[in-house]
């Protein structure tokens, strides 16, 4: 999700691949971008989830609200936040497409995608999901990065959702948040119900 104005010179790039950041899975996972990285818009957070035995960084309270209900759902097994597009995909898709890819201080940024989620189920067992306020959709510059992100995960045959507050009521957000201490209780039966209530938009090419 587009946050900040979040700035990473080259050799700050090169140093975070080597370090392993947006490398691993499950609880080996580091996420591209921490809490502590990037200026949030709203309040950030730090959530444990014992389905992958770490601690998300989770960069506003619309992100938290997905993370809470992904990581609910039962068919979920592994979820990786804050997710680094290849750059070099990045800028030959920019380029190809006609749209500036993000830059900052003539430096190209690298693109990360807010959820990668791994699922056990057969039709959709990989998707990627992008966190955006509707007030966000309106503008120009917004969508044509989505374009790029798009086009990113269309190339690799994976499934691209947009989220906003539109997608799922408060209410379900509310809940979730308030059981999710005891999820791994026996509240199989309310996780399947919620899970169900929840509206993920398909992105559409441009």
């Amino acid at each position: 999700m587009g946050k900040s104005k979040q700035y990473l010179t080259e050799t700050q790039i090169q140093r975070r691949i080597q370090q392993g950041f947006g490398q691993g899975q499950g609880k080996d996972y580091k996420p591209w971008l921490r809490v502590q990285d990037v200026p949030s818009l709203g309040r950030s957070h730090k959530i444990y989830s014992h389905r992958t035995e770490r601690i998300h960084h989770l960069l506003s309270d619309l992100e938290r609200a997905v993370f809470l209900i992904l990581d609910w759902k039962t068919t979920t097994y592994d979820i990786r936040e804050q997710f680094p597009l290849k750059l070099e995909d990045t800028l030959e898709i920019a380029k190809g497409s006609g749209i500036k890819h993000p830059q900052i201080a003539g430096v190209d940024q690298v693109m990360t995608s807010d959820f990668l989620v791994d699922t056990v189920e057969k039709h959709l067992s990989k998707f990627v999901v992008q966190v955006k306020p509707v007030s966000m959709l309106k503008d120009k510059r917004v969508v044509e990065k989505l374009e790029i992100e798009r086009r990113y995960w269309d190339k690799k045959e994976i499934p691209f959702y947009i989220a906003s507050e539109q997608s799922f009521s408060g209410a379900i957000h509310k809940n979730l948040a308030w059981l999710y201490p005891v999820q791994h209780s026996d509240y199989q039966h309310e996780r399947k119900r919620s899970s169900k209530s929840v509206l993920f938009h398909r992105c559409q090419p441009l």
